[in-house]
């Protein structure tokens, strides 16, 4: 098994320059704009280490607060919670910011659980039993959105397979402390209206509470007699990227990628259908004539697993449906689906430009809308492309376009 990547060594495999770690309760000293993880000292336990009177506390200061639409004991809440973690890991959560990344984590400090001001991200980080412990690294960006895509990504591809399947239902592989993603699906933790709302002045007429993904309640007022008037519970204007995309692309958007990764999407589904699903299927029957499926550990596990390979399935059939092949611009010019060879401060590297559906940056596969693709997009053998980064310049020099 290949080593866990830190937060610096993610940082760096994505073209960012680096800067902390600062410890837990610390201002990062950059007021610029840009993303930030929080990590563990060392790579996670096999399981969280909660603060179970800190859970209880969360309960009590957000009544409203559910899972699975009934109350939860302070012993199931935290179950759940276990429920997500991935043994290995050291880097817990993933944020960003387009103002102030000092202004940014100390609000993330500040912020008591069960709040949703000043800001409530990685809230869950707060109810592990030695927090104080975590360190904070960081890196300036103009494009904190994008870099955000592309780190969660990295972070995501270095988790072994073996640990992805302890997952349930098919969750999509994010930090512990990540509820959402930029561009991927949200986590469906079972947890609603986790977050107290904001008060604001009462309307003359009926309030409707609903929750969005993260367990954040929203609540909106209306009078019979006049337009509707928002009250927002979040520090946002408007809905966030993540949030508008959990519910997935539109079902007809294509999904653009190599004729390599086709094939290779093709044969893990094959894999999955004819090998693992009667593999996974037969070890759940084994497991249930164990006895009480209440305290099976081996029938959870299997049936675990096999929540994770049917959301799998489902995931690459859709993909597969909406697949369109993408080729390498004739003229040599670098496109969507190029192998680029590039010469960067005296050491030749390769990378190749792909779809977001391919992107593995560990791998050398750079999505075509992450900052370096879209630098190099357009370009030919010879050129020398600058990618500007917070901290300097990197000129890419096209050794050669395949």
């Amino acid at each position: 098994m290949s080593p866990v990547p830190s937060a610096a060594e993610l940082l760096r495999s994505i073209g960012l320059e680096v800067d902390g770690p600062t410890r837990w309760g610390t201002k990062p000293t950059s007021r610029a704009s840009g993303i930030f993880l929080v990590e563990l000292p060392a790579p996670a336990d096999a399981s969280a280490s909660l603060d179970i009177d800190e859970v209880r506390r969360w309960l009590e200061r957000v009544p409203d607060l559910r899972l699975d639409g009934e109350r939860p004991t302070q012993t199931e809440l935290a179950a759940r919670m276990r429920d997500f973690w991935l043994p290995g890991q050291s880097v817990l959560y993933i944020g960003r910011t387009a103002k102030s990344l000092s202004a940014r984590v100390a609000s993330l400090y500040a912020t008591e659980l069960g709040h949703t001001k000043p800001h409530p991200g990685g809230h869950w980080l707060k109810t592990l039993r030695e927090f104080s412990k975590l360190r904070v690294w960081w890196a300036e960006t103009d494009a904190s959105e994008e870099y955000e895509d592309e780190i969660i990504a990295a972070f995501a591809a270095g988790v072994p397979d073996e640990i992805r399947g302890r997952l349930p239902d098919g969750a999509p592989v994010l930090p512990w402390a990540n509820l959402e993603s930029p561009t991927g699906p949200a986590r469906e933790t079972g947890l609603t209206d986790a977050l107290l709302a904001v008060e604001v002045k009462p309307a003359r007429k009926s309030n409707v509470k609903r929750s969005d993904s993260s367990g954040r309640k929203r609540s909106t007022s209306a009078t019979s007699s006049g337009p509707r008037s928002p009250r927002r519970t979040s520090t946002k204007a408007a809905p966030s990227k993540a949030s508008a995309a959990a519910a997935g692309p539109p079902k007809d958007a294509p999904t653009h990628v190599t004729a390599d990764g086709l094939a290779a999407m093709q044969t893990e589904l094959e894999q999955l259908r004819t090998v693992e699903r009667p593999e996974v299927v037969a070890r759940v029957a084994s497991a249930r004539e164990l006895g009480d499926l209440r305290e099976n550990a081996d029938y959870e596990a299997a049936r675990n697993e096999q929540s994770f390979l049917e959301g799998r399935i489902q995931l690459l059939e859709q993909r597969l449906r909406t697949a369109v092949v993408i080729e390498a611009a004739a003229g040599g010019s670098i496109a969507m689906g190029s192998s680029v060879v590039y010469e960067i401060e005296g050491t030749r590297e390769e990378l190749k430009i792909v779809g977001s559906a391919e992107s593995d940056p560990l791998a050398g596969k750079i999505s075509a809308a992450s900052p370096v693709g879209k630098a190099l997009i357009g370009h030919r053998e010879g050129d020398d492309v600058v990618v500007a980064t917070p901290a300097a310049e990197f000129v890419y020099r096209i050794i050669e376009v395949k």
